[in-house]
């Protein structure tokens, strides 16, 4: 009851006049975190004060934003497991009011499909084909060439709605799949690209030491590569060959990854304010 009183007295102050009293009283709100949100919305919609509403939606904002910092961070210290999770997380950033279920509830729907058409007897290239189908024939997702740079290719629930995506989210979503059905296949990191590798699963050593069996292509229908065409492609681009860009990455390198495209996207469409956000994203990850 004490504690309701004094949030009360908090978002009465938020209109005055006065910018250290309004210092004052939204650094407390800050300090209120989620919990606050419903609370500032009933104020903004009970006024016609353009100032307040101002000040609650940035109040709002800061507390959203600073909340997907915290659950990044924890999702980096526990482990960095879940691909879909920190995907997700880099998402509420530009959709505050997402929710994990709606991403959960579409995945679901791909992993069932897939689980009832895989079995352990199947090789390994057999059960990038089943995968392939289910992803790419079944589901319709694509590569979405027509607007390769925009940001909404990196944000994985426009993934999920449109069925188009960049080869990142294209590959997270290949990836949780493929683990959630223990299949051993992983992120490799390449200058200006993103592929996956499907690892020997009867090698006991450390999945990132493991030997590739081959490498797909998710923004070309999951098409199975093998070390020629990446020789080819840093050819190409002038790249000279290392190790790493041949080897499945971390978790928390393909979502720095992912990071960066949405850096150089908000570059090429010239917002600073996105910019310095993704960064702040990114440096938790560092």
């Amino acid at each position: 009851m004490e504690k309701d009183k004094k949030i009360q007295a908090l978002l009465q102050l938020l209109d005055d006049p006065n910018n250290e009293v309004y210092m004052h009283v939204s650094q407390n709100i800050l300090k209120q975190g989620e919990d606050i949100i419903p609370e500032l919305e009933r104020v903004w919609e009970n006024s016609l004060n353009a100032i307040l509403q101002e000040r609650i939606e940035n109040l709002i904002q800061e507390i959203q934003f600073t909340s997907t910092q915290n659950q990044l961070k924890e999702w980096k210290d526990t482990g960095a497991v879940n691909l879909l999770k920190a995907s997700y997380l880099v998402a509420k950033y530009q959709y505050p009011d997402l929710k994990y279920n709606d991403i959960t509830e579409a995945f679901d729907k791909i992993k069932q499909d897939a689980w009832l058409e895989m079995n352990n007897n199947l090789t390994a290239l057999e059960k990038t084909r089943v995968l392939n189908h289910i992803l790419f024939q079944l589901h319709e997702y694509s590569g979405n060439s027509s607007n390769f740079f925009a940001p909404q290719n990196s944000y994985i629930n426009h993934v999920f709605e449109t069925k188009k995506g960049n080869p990142i989210t294209l590959g997270i979503l290949y990836i949780s799949l493929a683990q959630e059905l223990g299949i051993p296949i992983y992120g490799v990191s390449i200058p200006r690209n993103f592929i996956l590798a499907y690892v020997d699963e009867y090698n006991i050593n450390d999945p990132y030491e493991e030997d590739v069996l081959f490498y797909i292509n998710t923004y070309n229908n999951g098409k199975v590569l093998g070390e020629r065409e990446i020789d080819y492609f840093l050819k190409q681009q002038k790249i000279e060959p290392k190790k790493s860009y041949y080897s499945p990455c971390s978790n928390i390198e393909i979502i720095k990854k992912l990071i960066l495209n949405l850096i150089y996207s908000y570059e090429k469409l010239g917002y600073p304010e996105k910019i310095e956000a993704m960064k702040i994203l990114y440096e938790i990850l560092k």
